[in-house]
């Protein structure tokens, strides 16, 4: 055992760690209020809230105005089609074939080819 001695006398010690100790706080001098907490938070949320229903409320304005302008858009394709119908209607009514066919049902006839003259204005 003196061997186990002689050892041991010449080893350090391993050093004894001791428990780590915090400083000691300051108390605080200003306390919050418990309930000024809970205020801010329903705040906040109303907050929000009021944001997100001023998004919906403008996301159904603009739906409402894409409904309409959709209508409009729908109106304007028919008056387009009414007005190449009655475009269509007034080419036909003046039309040479279907005035021709008004004058012989009034008793008009196209005069011979041989009655017509002609005049020369060019006067040379």
């Amino acid at each position: 055992m003196a061997a186990v001695d002689w050892f041991a006398t010449d080893v350090a010690a391993p050093p004894v760690r001791r428990p780590r100790t915090r400083p000691q706080s300051v108390p605080r001098t200003r306390r919050r209020a418990p309930g000024l907490r809970l205020t801010g938070g329903i705040f906040w949320i109303s907050a929000f809230a009021v944001l997100l229903a001023g998004v919906v409320a403008l996301n159904v304005a603009v739906l409402r105005v894409n409904m309409s302008v959709n209508k409009l858009n729908q109106l304007q394709l028919q008056l387009q089609a009414e007005n190449a119908t009655l475009s269509s209607q007034v080419s036909s009514a003046g039309s040479s074939l279907r005035i021709e066919q008004a004058a012989r049902r009034l008793g008009l006839v196209p005069a011979p080819g041989t009655d017509t003259s002609y005049l020369d204005l060019g006067g040379k």
